[in-house]
């Protein structure tokens, strides 16, 4: 199944007998000390016609804390979510952010993790719709997606420490906070030991949407994905992790998604730090 649809085909799939349900997942990462982005009022300002709002902090993480910023949700709490988002299982879902595509990612990994067959992001976001936006409130019928975790697979710290010597394990983090040059965010600077630093804005061109499927195939493969070669993927709070996860999958390759990511494994003075340009 494509993990990505263009915004021409998401258009014609809306016009069609049987439209997916939308989602409008809009979120930025905020440096401390700066007012968090509303993507509420964003929503409201206008989305795309029959989108519902889902709150990435409230509906798509649990509370930050030791497993990191934006840890797995309780899984009750975001099936009742998808439900009242309208989600059903089945029926196809499509996910949008502002364009990013970050946010929107890790909805789409929720879903499909916890077992939704059909789940697609508008790739490029709403940057990409050149349709009529709309500022209705939109009450969708209620949902019947009941979550079932273990459809994609999941690394804890201890299993990304691992495959960092045994496979492949990608920090889609910024390079300069892979080697640890700055951390603007997280308690210390650089990267887990034996990572290999594959930044995710590299996979999209400078509209948002991805390059093409055999571009990112290339791409992978020259960072070590070879055939046969498991991989994982982390970054700072698993959430432009989940759109490296969406790229690969997009490049037909499966991977699994260090969630705690670097806002986890820093918190934990015992845990290696790598530093400079190279694994180690």
């Amino acid at each position: 199944m494509n993990a990505i649809i263009s915004a021409s085909d998401l258009a014609s799939t809306l016009a069609g007998p049987t439209p997916p349900t939308l989602l409008d997942v809009r979120w930025q990462l905020v440096p401390p000390g700066q007012p968090p982005f509303d993507g509420r009022a964003a929503h409201a300002a206008g989305h795309l016609p029959g989108a519902v709002f889902v709150d990435l902090d409230a509906d798509l993480a649990g509370a930050a804390g030791p497993a990191g910023r934006h840890p797995l949700p309780d899984v009750e709490h975001f099936g009742a979510a998808m439900r009242a988002a309208g989600v059903r299982a089945d029926a196809p879902v499509v996910v949008y952010d502002g364009g990013q595509g970050w946010a929107a990612a890790r909805a789409w990994w929720l879903l499909r993790w916890t077992g939704h067959p059909e789940v697609r992001v508008l790739d490029g976001g709403l940057a990409a719709w050149d349709g009529p936006l709309s500022t209705d409130a939109v009450t969708p019928a209620a949902g019947n997606f009941r979550p079932e975790p273990g459809a994609l697979p999941l690394l804890d710290a201890d299993g990304a420490a691992a495959l960092a010597r045994t496979g492949l394990l990608l920090d889609a983090r910024a390079a300069e906070r892979y080697r640890g040059d700055v951390e603007p965010i997280d308690r210390v600077g650089g990267h887990i030991p034996g990572a290999v630093s594959a930044p995710t804005t590299e996979n999209v061109a400078e509209s948002g949407r991805f390059h093409p499927a055999a571009e990112l195939a290339d791409r992978f493969k020259a960072l070590g994905a070879a055939d046969g070669t498991e991989v994982g993927v982390y970054c700072g709070s698993g959430v432009s992790g989940a759109h490296e996860v969406l790229a690969l999958a997009v490049a037909g390759i499966p991977a699994a998604l260090y969630v705690g990511s670097w806002s986890q494994w820093s918190s934990d003075p015992d845990r290696p730090v790598a530093t400079g340009p190279d694994p180690q």
